[in-house]
C-alpha cells in the first residue's frame, strides 16, 4: 500500500490517496483505491453532550472516513491509467461533498444514527 498524496481539504481535513493495487498474474494487475480522511469528534458536533460521549466511546476521538474502489484483472501496462480513472471519478462524484464545511458534523452524527439503529454492533465498545 503505498500513499499517492495528501489533499489539504477546505474544511481543515486531510484526505490521503492510497493505492493498493497489486498484481494478480504476471501481466494482470487488481487496481484499487483508497482514501481516507481522519476526522475529528468534537463536542459542538452535537446537540446532546450525551451524544458526544457515546460516540466517543464507541469510536474514539477520532473516525476515519473510508472509501475503496477497485477494479480486477486489469492489463499491468493500463494499471496507472485506471487508477487515474479511479481517481478522478472520485474527485468528480464524492469530493465536492467531503470538502463541504458541515462534512465533519455531519460524519459524526451519521456514526451516532449508526450506533442507535445497530446498537448490537457496539454492544461490547459502548
Amino acid at each position: 500500500m503505498n500513499l499517492v498524496k495528501k489533499i489539504d481539504l477546505p474544511n481543515n481535513l486531510v484526505l490521503q490517496v492510497w493505492d493498493k493495487s497489486r498484481a494478480i498474474a504476471s501481466d494482470t494487475t487488481k487496481v484499487e483505491l483508497r482514501i481516507v480522511i481522519d476526522v475529528a469528534v468534537k463536542e459542538e458536533y452535537f446537540s446532546d453532550p450525551a451524544h458526544f460521549q457515546q460516540v466517543v466511546a464507541v469510536f474514539g476521538q477520532e473516525i476515519s472516513y473510508e472509501y475503496t474502489k477497485e477494479r480486477t484483472f486489469v492489463s499491468t501496462p493500463d494499471s496507472k491509467r485506471v487508477f487515474g480513472e479511479l481517481l478522478e471519478d472520485f474527485r468528480r462524484d464524492s469530493l465536492p461533498y467531503i470538502s463541504r464545511t458541515d462534512f465533519p458534523a455531519r460524519f459524526a452524527m451519521s456514526k451516532l444514527r449508526d450506533i442507535r439503529q445497530h446498537p448490537y454492533r457496539y454492544r461490547d465498545r459502548a
